[in-house]
């Protein structure tokens, strides 16, 4: 019998500067804030976003340990997005600035896909 889990209840990130972390998921990306919590007791700010269903918590703090940010390499994850016209999307990201990789297909499904980073190098990706 399989287990039953349901959906995925959230998303989480760790991010290094507030103001750079809120502009780009809020301003440019879109997401809405659903609470911003000041976590003295762990030097941090945790703040909670969602679009449509998704919820993204953000973890901000200067002191997380860095790590390697290219979308693949060992170890690492990252957020995807599926959009309806990639190309559409992209002439918004040159709009506001965004930079992105050049646009490739996907080996399996041969859509359209590229990625992007967040200001903490924190690879995204956009799938058609």
């Amino acid at each position: 019998m399989a287990l039953n889990l349901g959906v995925i209840h959230h998303i989480a990130l760790n991010a290094s500067n507030y103001e750079a972390t809120r502009h780009f998921y809020v301003d440019l990306l879109g997401f809405k804030v659903v609470r911003k919590t000041v976590r003295a007791n762990k030097h941090d700010v945790k703040l909670d976003l969602q679009m449509g269903k998704q919820e993204l918590e953000i973890f901000i703090s200067d002191n997380f340990p860095k790590r390697p940010s290219y979308p693949e390499a060992l170890g690492l994850r990252h957020l995807a997005f599926k959009v309806d016209s990639l190309a559409d999307v992209l002439q918004e990201f040159d709009r506001l600035g965004i930079k992105y990789e050049p646009v490739r297909l996907d080996d399996i499904t041969q859509r359209p896909m590229t990625f992007f980073f967040d200001p903490d190098k924190q690879p995204l990706e956009l799938h058609e």
